[in-house]
């Protein structure tokens, strides 16, 4: 069975198959597993590192500052420093950032609905996968 997938460009489409287009270098951002929810934490206005920490639940100091800054990298967020002493730092949604989080709401809304199904299957699945293979 042929398993590639046909270069759809011509059609006006399904260039996020393709390694190198640009649409699929943007969806690569939201692969990240905390993306989401650090532009989910940031929707009410700015937040400092340690509010986000906070309200991360089980995101790790490294995994925060590795996501702030390739989403400020990606251009969906601001960082401001403040010269305070000690400095104070704020991270604020953007223009860009701001348009994504509809799309972010109905995944999440998606989530809540069918959290239940979703769990529901991986339990059937893994009851399967313990069971004895049966030869043909």
């Amino acid at each position: 069975m042929d398993t590639t997938f046909p270069d759809l460009r011509q059609y006006g489409g399904a260039d996020a198959f393709l390694q190198a287009c640009k649409p699929r270098t943007v969806l690569d951002i939201f692969t990240n597993k905390w993306t989401g929810l650090v532009l989910g934490a940031l929707l009410d206005g700015p937040r400092r590192f340690n509010e986000l920490r906070r309200m991360l639940d089980g995101i790790t100091q490294k995994m925060l500052s590795q996501t702030l800054r390739t989403l400020e990298r990606d251009g969906l967020l601001v960082r401001t420093v403040y010269p305070t002493i000690p400095p104070r730092v704020d991270y604020e949604l953007n223009e860009l950032g701001r348009s994504v989080v509809g799309v972010l709401r109905s995944i999440g809304e998606w989530a809540g609905e069918h959290a239940d199904e979703v769990i529901a299957a991986r339990q059937a699945y893994d009851e399967r996968a313990k069971e004895p293979v049966k030869p043909v």
